[in-house]
């Protein structure tokens, strides 16, 4: 039986998320090359896609930190966590976050100008949404090398900060209360 953590199941997977960015760059410019009547619609719906698949990641990711502080360092479980800590970054949730921004951008400029004090809001929430983005890679890095300072506890703490930023997202895009 192969293991997961081996450099050839590494590779299928970047060979799967790199069919899967390309597939989504081949439709996006395909849409645009197509300019159907409901463009936005197919946009707003890659933009909910990437959403969605980033959100999975920003949720999964402090539940992985939290049982890689109970391994023991160079243990089998500690290297275990580290693999899939780093293709859960760089396989899943930054492709999904760039796309997000992508497709958000798009449509924010395509639809409402940038106009509105829900869309300035939104795109505040979701620059601090990237900013924890950017704190978990850094996690991740540190727990490659070994070096994560922080308890369970804390990274159970640091479960919360996506969900809370998504539930303000979410009621700014639908409630659109300013």
């Amino acid at each position: 039986m192969e293991k997961q953590t081996g450099a050839r199941p590494g590779a299928y997977a970047r060979r799967r998320a790199h069919f899967a960015l390309a597939f989504f760059a081949v439709l996006a410019v395909g849409l645009f090359a197509w300019n159907p009547e409901n463009l936005y619609l197919w946009i707003k719906a890659l933009h909910i896609i990437a959403v969605i698949s980033w959100m999975a990641g920003l949720f999964y990711m402090p539940r992985l930190f939290i049982y890689h502080t109970d391994a023991e360092p160079g243990s089998e479980q500690s290297e275990t966590f580290k693999v899939m800590e780093s293709r859960l970054l760089k396989i899943i949730m930054n492709p999904a976050m760039m796309l997000t921004w992508i497709f958000g951008l798009y449509l924010a400029w395509s639809v409402y100008g940038f106009q509105g004090g829900w869309l300035h809001a939104k795109i505040g929430l979701v620059v601090l949404l990237t900013a924890v983005h950017m704190f978990f890679s850094r996690a991740v890095s540190d727990f490659a090398a070994d070096r994560n300072r922080r308890s369970a506890r804390y990274w159970r703490f640091m479960n919360e900060a996506p969900t809370l930023l998504m539930i303000l997202i979410v009621i700014l895009v639908v409630v659109k209360p300013f």
